[in-house]
C-alpha cells in the first residue's frame, strides 16, 4: 500500500475541507427536499453517511478517483453527500489527468439529461436543489482544472529556474576553466621560455668546461637572471591561482608583452647561441594588443622549440601587416645537416602541446595557425586580424 507523506501544510488543508464538508451538510440540510415518507431511520441513517463521508474527505490523496465514484453514486440516494462529493470531484480535478477527470465529470452530470427531461413537471423546489448541485460540480471541476494547471505552472516554473540555475553554474564552471586554461597557457609560454634558456646556457657549460672565464661568467649571469625571471613568473601565476580571480586579473596585474617586445626577444635567444634572423614588426602603428601578444607568443613558443628539439637550427622570423588588414607571423627554421648537437636533440617532450596552445591563442583573437615540416625544417605560419 502507498503511503502518503502529508505535511502540517497539507493536514492543514485536509481537515479544511473536512470542515467545509460538514459545514456545507449542515448548512444545506434544511434546504434539501427530503419526501414525507422517508420515516425517522432512513433520515437518521442518511445523516450518519452525511458523517462518515465528510471523515472520508481524509482518504482523498490516497483514492481520490475511488471516494469521488462512490460519493457520486451514493448522493443518488442520500442526500448529505453533496459536499464530501465535490470536495471529492474538486481533487480528482486538480490531481489526475485530463481523461480521468472527464471520465468522473461525465459520470457526475449522468443525471443531467433525464433532470432536464423531467424538468417541465419537476416542483420548483426540487429543480432549484438539482440545479444547485450541477453548477456546484461544475465548479469544483472547473475549480481542481485551475488549480491543477496553476500547480504545473508554478512546476514549469520551477524546472526553467533550475535548469538556469544550472546552466549558471555550468557557464561559471566553463569562464573558470577557461581562465586556467588561459594561466596555463600563460605558464606554458612564459617558463618554457625560460627554462629552455637555462637548458641552453647549462649544456654549454657542461659540454665546453674549458671555455674562457668571461664566457662562463656571462652563461652563469645569464642562468641566474634566467632562474629568477622564471621564478618571478611562476611566482605571479600561482598568486592568480591562489586569489581565484582568473586570467583577466593575471593580464590587469603583470605587464603583458607587446609586438615591440619581439626584438628584446629575439636578443635573448641570440644570447643564448640562436641564429635568428628577424625581419619585422611593420613601422606605424601598432597593432590591437591582442594581436601583438598573441603574435609575440607565437614566436616565443617557436623559438622555445627550436632551443628544445633544433638546437643549432637557423630560424628566420618575419613579422609584417597593416591596419585594416592583417598581422602575419612566420617563423621558419632550418635545421643543420647532420645529427643535432646538444643534450636536447630530438627529445621530443612536451607532445606538441605548446603548438596546440598556439592554435588555440590564435584561433581565440580570431585568426589562424599551422604549423608543420616544411624546406627540410619546420615551419609555423599564423595570421591575426587588425582591425583598423
Amino acid at each position: 500500500m502507498r503511503r502518503i507523506h502529508r505535511t502540517r501544510r497539507d493536514w492543514a488543508a485536509d481537515l479544511a475541507l473536512v470542515l467545509f464538508a460538514a459545514c456545507f451538510a449542515a448548512v444545506s440540510s434544511q434546504s434539501i427536499p427530503v419526501a414525507e415518507s422517508i420515516g425517522p431511520a432512513w433520515r437518521a441513517a442518511d445523516r450518519a453517511a452525511g458523517g462518515l463521508a465528510c471523515a472520508a474527505v481524509l482518504l482523498r490523496r490516497r483514492w481520490p478517483v475511488q471516494l469521488a465514484v462512490v460519493l457520486l453514486l451514493a448522493g443518488t440516494q442520500a442526500h448529505y453527500l453533496t459536499g464530501p462529493a465535490l470536495v471529492a470531484v474538486f481533487t480528482v480535478a486538480a490531481t489526475r489527468p485530463w481523461r480521468v477527470t472527464a471520465w468522473v465529470a461525465a459520470l457526475a452530470f449522468a443525471p443531467l439529461p433525464v433532470f432536464l427531461w423531467q424538468l417541465p413537471d419537476m416542483p420548483d423546489e426540487r429543480a432549484g436543489a438539482a440545479v444547485t448541485y450541477f453548477a456546484l460540480i461544475a465548479g469544483a471541476v472547473g475549480w481542481g482544472l485551475f488549480r491543477r494547471s496553476r500547480q504545473q505552472l508554478i512546476a514549469s516554473l520551477r524546472e526553467r529556474a533550475e535548469l538556469a540555475e544550472a546552466d549558471a553554474e555550468s557557464r561559471a564552471d566553463w569562464v573558470r576553466m577557461e581562465a586556467r586554461e588561459e594561466i596555463a597557457r600563460e605558464m606554458h609560454d612564459v617558463l618554457g621560455h625560460r627554462l629552455s634558456l637555462l637548458s641552453v646556457h647549462a649544456g654549454a657549460l657542461e659540454y665546453n668546461p674549458g671555455a674562457p672565464p668571461a664566457e662562463i661568467a656571462r652563461a652563469a649571469g645569464v642562468i641566474r637572471e634566467s632562474a629568477h625571471l622564471a621564478l618571478h613568473d611562476l611566482r605571479e601565476v600561482i598568486g592568480v591561482l591562489r586569489s581565484g580571480t582568473g586570467a583577466d586579473a593575471a593580464e590587469g596585474e603583470r605587464p603583458q608583452p607587446e609586438l615591440a617586445d619581439l626584438e628584446r626577444l629575439v636578443a635573448e635567444a641570440r644570447a643564448a647561441g640562436g641564429r635568428i634572423e628577424l625581419t619585422g614588426p611593420p613601422e606605424g602603428p601598432a597593432p590591437p594588443p591582442l594581436a601583438g601578444r598573441t603574435a609575440y607568443r607565437i614566436v616565443q613558443e617557436a623559438l622555445t622549440n627550436v632551443r628544445k628539439h633544433a638546437p643549432g637550427a637557423t630560424v628566420d622570423v618575419r613579422v609584417a601587416g597593416a591596419p585594416g588588414d592583417r598581422l602575419t607571423v612566420a617563423v621558419h627554421s632550418t635545421h643543420p645537416p647532420g645529427p643535432l648537437p646538444g643534450p636536447d636533440r630530438g627529445s621530443g617532450e612536451g607532445g606538441g602541446q605548446g603548438l596546440v596552445g598556439l592554435a588555440e591563442r590564435a584561433r581565440l583573437a580570431g585568426g589562424e595557425l599551422t604549423a608543420g615540416p616544411a624546406d627540410g625544417g619546420f615551419r609555423v605560419d599564423a595570421w591575426l586580424p587588425w582591425q583598423d
